[in-house]
């Protein structure tokens, strides 16, 4: 059937099947209430995943998202102690996070060094920023306000404010991907830059573009992630950056350039976030997490290299029988 032949469908019948098999044995993991706190829980690696979309999209690699995020988290923690009111903090992380991934896009563009190199140089400088920042001091709850600690947990319409703004993030990026000339510049690239040049499109500027928009969803996010849960610290979100790489990789987004869906990023990431949380509930170790997400970034790689064989295939038949 042509409709199983869809990523996004056969991802969705993943997520049921995930959460029948988990409420089969524990029935309250699918109530209203736990499935909010799934998918707040997983709301930071949304918008990481549509922010590392974009730029997978135009086929390069952001592996300093999460460094990125420390350090804007670690800045809105020291703003805060320092009287700055939030939404002063808030645009402030959004510039710093864009700021970030400027000097990423700018490396990429103007020196044509691999995107992979880039960022895994960025995102070593990142972490060590946030050293020199603060000494190696943690900053914990008691030294936040109020209103920055409750901001993100603040309940409208039965969600959390972070789940709001996940949400809004992935009407945000789905509109600028099919609706605007920068978001189709973005798959342009990726799927044949030599094309896009010749069509009037700036293939370093276009990455750059990705870069500062993955670089401000990663500064944003690390607003949310410090004031939840209360705390900043030099190793925050240590490794995140290859939870938000799985998250694409799974949702169908070619690591190639050029292909993908924000609801198969979206998908992505709230797979593996029900992972995260009912690995926990059914009392089995979180590394087995990390073989699950193994498992399902290997059977993605797999169905995308099947789904672009299928059409040779299906050519070299019609040749032969042409004969």
């Amino acid at each position: 059937m042509s409709i199983l032949k869809s990523r996004e469908t056969i991802l969705a019948l993943a997520i049921a099947a995930l959460l029948a098999a988990v409420a089969s044995r524990f029935p309250g993991f699918v109530a209203p209430a736990n499935l909010a706190g799934v998918f707040t829980d997983t709301s930071p690696l949304i918008l990481l995943a549509l922010g590392q979309m974009a730029v997978i999209l135009t086929k390069c690699i952001d592996l300093s998202v999460a460094a990125n995020l420390a350090l804007c988290g670690m800045a809105a923690a020291l703003m805060n102690g320092a009287g700055v009111p939030l939404p002063l903090i808030l645009l402030a992380v959004v510039a710093l996070g864009a700021g970030l991934g400027a000097v990423n896009g700018l490396l990429v563009w103007k020196l044509g060094i691999p995107s992979i190199v880039v960022t895994l140089g960025t995102m070593t400088i990142y972490r060590g920023a946030i050293f020199l920042m603060t000494g190696g001091a943690w900053i914990n709850a008691h030294q936040m306000s109020e209103g920055f600690k409750a901001f993100p947990r603040a309940v409208i319409g039965g969600l959390p404010v972070m789940a709001w703004i996940a949400v809004a993030g992935v009407a945000g990026v789905a509109l600028l991907l099919t609706r605007t000339p920068l978001g189709r510049a973005f798959y342009a690239v990726g799927g044949n830059p030599h094309a896009a040049v010749y069509a009037g499109i700036s293939v370093g500027r276009t990455q750059f573009a990705a870069f500062v928009l993955s670089g401000a969803l990663a500064g944003l996010t690390g607003y949310l992630w410090v004031a939840r849960y209360a705390v900043a610290y030099v190793d925050i979100a240590g490794g995140f950056e290859l939870d938000v790489v799985a998250a694409c990789v799974i949702g169908g987004i070619a690591i190639a350039g050029g292909s993908g869906t924000v609801a198969g990023a979206v998908m992505g990431a709230l797979f593996l976030g029900i992972i995260k949380n009912a690995l926990p509930v059914a009392g089995i170790s979180p590394f087995w997490q990390m073989a699950i997400s193994g498992t399902a970034i290997l059977a993605a790689i797999a169905f995308n290299a099947a789904s672009r064989r299928e059409p040779g295939r299906i050519i070299l038949r019609q040749a032969e029988a042409a004969e």
